[in-house]
């Protein structure tokens, strides 16, 4: 088996480009992963020094099991979030997914969504895989709706599996596999 990283193109949308993700985009990732509220949300557990995010750019791009974007605006050439697809296992035909907006204005307006669609129908359709599958922080909502939007379905709860801010709170794993995604898009 080829164990070669595919090669990165940008997956472009309406509103949103997913280009692959380079080293000038760097500090994107280090400031979000500052930000206490993105953490949150999002199950990071510490900021994010320099070195740190350096030593992440260098790892994803060794790693033959990541690939990763930045989600940029197609008006204003503005990058405001990262997706990508994380524990690819080609031999089952599984990978997890992630989709993160950086850039906490440009919330709510759909951006999110077209990403998803974006990295979802790249992830089928080109790469081939069955099932993606997602872990979300069971206190954010407003992402366990995204998901399900996007046709991912709850298939487990790590009862409090999840500590921030001296607080605990379930962890809800969601997937979605290729019938579904397929039958979703017919609709």
């Amino acid at each position: 088996m080829d164990k070669r990283k595919p090669a990165q193109t940008p997956l472009i949308g309406k509103k949103v480009c997913l280009r692959p993700f380079g080293k000038d985009d760097v500090p994107y990732i280090q400031r979000w992963s500052n930000d206490a509220e993105i953490r949150k949300l999002t199950g990071e557990v510490a900021p994010m020094s320099r070195v740190e995010a350096e030593k992440f750019y260098r790892e994803l791009c060794a790693d033959k099991e990541r690939m990763w974007f930045v989600i940029v605006l197609k008006k204003g050439n503005r990058v405001i979030g990262e997706a990508g697809l994380l524990r690819m296992f080609k031999p089952w035909r599984c990978t997890d997914m992630t989709v993160i907006i950086g850039e906490k204005d440009e919330w709510g307006k759909g951006y999110g969504t077209e990403a998803g669609r974006l990295l979802l129908e790249f992830a089928f359709k080109q790469l081939h895989f069955h099932r993606i599958s997602v872990g979300v922080v069971g206190l954010h909502h407003r992402a366990l709706r995204f998901w399900e939007g996007l046709g991912f379905k709850k298939e487990g709860v790590e009862r409090d599996g999840y500590y921030y801010d001296n607080k605990f709170s379930d962890f809800i794993m969601m997937s979605i596999l290729e019938d579904e995604y397929r039958k979703k898009q017919e609709h």
